[in-house]
C-alpha cells in the first residue's frame, strides 16, 4: 500500500507502534547503561574495601612502630613507620580513586539520554 493512500486512523495506528516500539528499545538502552553503570560501582566497592584494609594493615603497623618506639629506639622502629605511611598512601589513593567512580553523576545513563534526545529531535523532524 502506497504511504499516500493510507487513511488517518491507519497513520495514527503506525505511529503508535512505532513510538511504543522506541519507547521499549529506549527503556531497554537505560537497563542495559543502568546495569553497566551498577557493575562499575561494584568494582568501586572493591576498591573502597581493599583500600580499606590497606589502611588498616598500614594503622596496625604504626602502631607497630609507637610500640617499638616505646620499648626501644632502634631501626626496626624506622623501618615500621616507612611502611607504615607507604601502605597508609596506598589505601588512600585507592579509595580516592573509587569514590570518584561512585559519584550520583557518573552513574547517570548518559548516552541512553543522548539517545532520547536525538530520538525526540526526529519525531519532531518528521511531524513538521
Amino acid at each position: 500500500m502506497d504511504a499516500d493512500s493510507r487513511s488517518i486512523p491507519e497513520l495514527v495506528s503506525t505511529l503508535t507502534a512505532d513510538l511504543a516500539n522506541l519507547v521499549r528499545k529506549e527503556s531497554e538502552l537505560v537497563r542495559t547503561e543502568v546495569a553497566e553503570k551498577l557493575g562499575e560501582a561494584a568494582k568501586a566497592g572493591q576498591r573502597i574495601g581493599i583500600g580499606g584494609a590497606l589502611l588498616l594493615g598500614a594503622f596496625l603497623v604504626l602502631l607497630q612502630a609507637l610500640v617499638l618506639a616505646l620499648s626501644k629506639v632502634m631501626d626496626p622502629l624506622w623501618a615500621s613507620i616507612v611502611v607504615g605511611l607507604v601502605v597508609g598512601l596506598l589505601g588512600f589513593a585507592l579509595i580516592r580513586s573509587a569514590v570518584r567512580k561512585i559519584t550520583p553523576a557518573g552513574l547517570a545513563p548518559q548516552r541512553a539520554a543522548r539517545q532520547i534526545q536525538k530520538d525526540a529531535q526526529l519525531v519532531k523532524d518528521q511531524v513538521q
